[in-house]
């Protein structure tokens, strides 16, 4: 098999057959190009491969001191792709289906306190057209529970605030609505209003909320960068991302006793066991339950 051609009609498969997003798509080619590269040092037609060879080629990833995390991502992926072979290339048979998954321990992820995130977003210099800016996109961050491809692909079209609605593209490009507050679209308008309107605006981005001093869309690393500078800027010790206000989002609505199905319909998650995880996550607040509650506190 031609691995040129196969890549290029695997790509044209998981775009417009799995519908998958851009960076899905390119995780999994990632994926399949390590097989690629394993089997050219090996000598090992692909057609030929068995549950062994996979085993072996696991093992030669391990030598790099993969987590567990990324072993269970590269079957994940090797299953997928047999998958595609059977179907499209009629290769008789799967050799990752006897491989099995290493059981993975779900991490609880980090997240800020209110007040962190309050002196977060005050921090910001609101003298300046960016920092206008910035005030809105953090607001709407930690107030919608966004994940940063949502952010930055966010559209004006897609905003319905007099309703209190915004809508966005999530994983696999599923649409879903999520309600936005009084603070976030108060901040949203003012730079919707007073700011946005005196940028030239590249063509092409005229219904991206959000743009850099270009006129273009913000990339996701300008996100992470404003992020970080402002908790450089406040002293915060904490190891934070644009996600970790997802976190944040999630983990401060369970604790004010909002309805765990509920808020897996905000964040987009398809399983409500990924959800789950945030009942777990502040540990002060379950130390005040017991102490509230228990008869031996």
């Amino acid at each position: 098999m031609d691995w040129s051609v196969l890549l290029k009609d695997y790509k044209r498969y998981l775009e417009f057959e799995r519908n998958l997003s851009k960076n899905s798509i390119l995780a999994y080619l990632n994926d399949v190009h390590k097989i690629h590269v394993f089997c050219e040092d090996h000598d090992l037609p692909l057609e030929g491969l068995t549950a062994q060879h996979l085993q072996d080629f696991l093992i030669w990833m391990n030598s790099f001191s993969i987590s567990p995390f990324t072993q269970a991502r590269l079957i994940s992926a090797l299953k997928a792709f047999f998958n595609f072979l059977q179907l499209e290339y009629n290769v008789g048979h799967n050799p990752a289906e006897l491989i099995e998954t290493p059981r993975l321990t779900r991490k609880i992820p980090d997240t800020l306190s209110v007040i962190e995130i309050d002196k977060l977003i005050e921090s910001i210099d609101l003298s300046s057209t960016e920092g206008m800016r910035n005030k809105a996109i953090l607001e709407v961050l930690y107030g919608c529970g966004l994940r940063v491809s949502e952010l930055i692909n966010l559209k004006i079209s897609n905003l319905f605030l007099e309703v209190e609605f915004i809508k966005v593209e999530g994983k696999g490009n599923k649409e879903r609505l999520i309600p936005i507050g009084k603070q976030a679209i108060k901040y949203l308008k003012i730079y919707l209003n007073e700011i946005r309107p005196q940028q030239a605006i590249k063509s092409g981005a005229e219904d991206f909320v959000f743009l850099n001093r270009r006129g273009a869309p913000l990339s996701r690393v300008m996100i992470f960068i404003i992020i970080k500078d402002l908790a450089h800027k406040t002293g915060l010790q904490k190891s934070i991302s644009p996600h970790t206000f997802r976190h944040s989002f999630a983990s401060h609505l369970v604790e004010g006793g909002a309805d765990l199905r509920a808020i897996q319909d905000m964040l987009g998650h398809e399983s409500i066991t990924t959800t789950e995880i945030y009942t777990h996550v502040d540990k002060d607040y379950l130390q005040s339950i017991i102490t509230q509650y228990h008869p031996r506190s």
